[in-house]
């Protein structure tokens, strides 16, 4: 009687947490356009990946590649689009897995995203000025004897963020219902909060309702656990020697860190800048997204 008790107690702990996924799913619902200017969609190896469009095409290239995060997009970059669009043609795409992207059920990797980097700025762009955050900082330099761009510029670029793989964790995340009830933990508002505020944003007073709505919703989407799943596991670190790809890179690259981040921390910066003898510029207080929490000063850099 009593294991047919328990039996009955986890069949409805199941019936429940799937009832309440279902219900965060609906309560997303259609993921808005992340920036302003035209959606536009690439075809790649058998996914549509969303991106936006914004400025003259007659214009400079300028790519935006935003960071890896459970509820990363590409609206990262609202604040700083239109002001870069006055100056250059503006192409941001959704990473595969992310924002209005497709989101199938692979196992995503750091060699998909290298792959998608180089192949997204040779089909679309000529020769850009290339913006990555983070990670993607990192696939990019992978393949920079790949791409013909015009200048780089990293923010807090990093090949390492949780060092290590366990599979057992991507295979958690993944799974249905459970990994999905624990993954709608992590991507919760309060979560998503707390992340900004422990090493995001330098003062949460620049974290704006509508980036936690926004970044909420895309963390809710068919399939949104699937890269994620891969990142909080250690399979989207990439194994390129960073310093030494930057320092063979034969085009400007400046490096744009937070002065208050910590994940890296700016001495990383000061660290990489040396050895792989390019430009920092460290802009006061912000901590991993400066973009967003003093975007006039990163466009400024980003123009010079």
């Amino acid at each position: 009687m009593r294991l047919r008790t328990l039996a009955g107690a986890a069949v409805g702990a199941l019936g429940t947490a799937a009832a309440a996924n279902e219900a965060l799913s609906r309560r997303a619902g259609e993921l808005p356009a992340p920036l302003p200017g035209e959606s536009r969609t690439y075809r790649w190896r058998g996914f549509d990946v969303a991106y936006t469009e914004a400025g003259d095409p007659d214009d400079p290239d300028l790519a935006l590649l935003h960071g890896i995060n459970a509820a990363a997009s590409s609206h990262e970059w609202k604040d700083v689009v239109e002001p870069l669009a006055a100056e250059y043609h503006v192409i941001a795409p959704d990473l595969p897995g992310f924002g209005r992207s497709d989101r199938p059920p692979l196992t995503y990797s750091a060699a998909l995203y290298e792959t998608f980097v180089r192949d997204f700025l040779a089909d679309l762009t000529g020769t850009p000025t290339v913006v990555a955050a983070s990670l993607t900082a990192a696939y990019v330099a992978a393949g920079a004897d790949d791409i013909d761009a015009r200048e780089y510029v990293f923010v807090c670029p990093t090949a390492t963020t949780i060092p290590g793989k366990r599979v057992w964790l991507r295979s958690l995340v993944r799974s249905p219902v459970i990994g999905e009830a624990l993954y709608n933990l992590v991507v919760s508002e309060r979560s998503i909060r707390y992340f900004h505020d422990d090493h995001g944003y330098d003062d949460l007073d620049n974290l704006d309702a509508e980036t936690v709505d926004y970044e909420w919703r895309t963390a809710h989407q068919p399939g949104a656990r699937f890269a994620p799943a891969s990142f909080v596991s250690g399979h989207l670190d990439s194994d390129v020697d960073l310093a030494a790809a930057l320092g063979s890179i034969d085009v400007p690259v400046t490096l744009v860190w937070g002065q208050e981040a910590d994940m890296p921390p700016l001495s990383t910066g000061r660290d990489l800048a040396e050895d792989a003898d390019v430009r920092l510029v460290s802009i006061g207080e912000s901590a991993l997204v400066p973009y967003a929490e003093h975007p006039g000063e990163f466009v400024d850099v980003v123009a010079e």
